[in-house]
């Protein structure tokens, strides 16, 4: 087996969000983009993505955005509302930071999935309706819908995953309704 590169993990700040890379001893050509959840960083999500992908490059990604002590990818007004503003900047910059990660590190995006928990999630799903095509398979855990404007977006080419968990009572009500809103861009959606 194939030892990994020294510098396996080690935090990059060479692109608009600090991120980890991770590759496998034997690789296959997929990829995994990590988005955490609110409060925590780049990390949590590592051990999950490799035990579900154990051959997958991982792209563990950091948000931007430092709040109540921890890193989000967007700011809140409440646990439920969300800032606008905030959510369309964030997933601007992500849509131009997914393209050059893949360039720098020679990642093939049709063999990639986006992986995102909660706040995480929310931003995978945005960045698929404001920049349609970016994003063509995605796995979104605990999301809901987050923007309060969505415009046209073509969504057919999109497969997505969607887990929430019954007993959650604080997100799990609203992933119905992101489901409704992938499906009514023309995303493949299972829930």
């Amino acid at each position: 087996m194939a030892e990994k590169p020294p510098e396996d993990g080690f935090l990059r700040r060479d692109l608009p969000f600090f991120y980890r890379l991770y590759r496998p001893a034997e690789p296959t050509g997929e990829c995994l983009f990590l988005l955490h959840g609110s409060g925590v960083d780049e990390t949590t999500l590592v051990a999950l993505g490799q035990q579900i992908a154990p051959h997958a490059v991982l792209v563990a990604v950091r948000g931007r955005i430092d709040q109540e002590g921890g890193f989000r990818w967007f700011a809140r007004i409440t646990p439920t509302r969300f800032e606008q503003e905030s959510i369309r900047t964030e997933a601007d910059a992500f849509a131009g930071f997914i393209t050059a990660a893949a360039k720098r590190h020679g990642i093939d995006l049709s063999r990639t999935i986006f992986l995102g928990y909660s706040n995480g999630a929310n931003l995978v799903s945005s960045v698929m309706l404001l920049h349609f095509g970016r994003i063509e398979r995605a796995a979104l855990l605990r999301p809901m819908p987050v923007l309060d404007e969505v415009p046209p977006a073509d969504l057919s080419k999109a497969r997505v995953l969607i887990i929430a968990g019954a007993a959650d009572l604080t997100y799990a009500p609203f992933a119905p309704a992101l489901v409704t809103l992938l499906e009514s861009h023309g995303a493949a959606v299972d829930a």
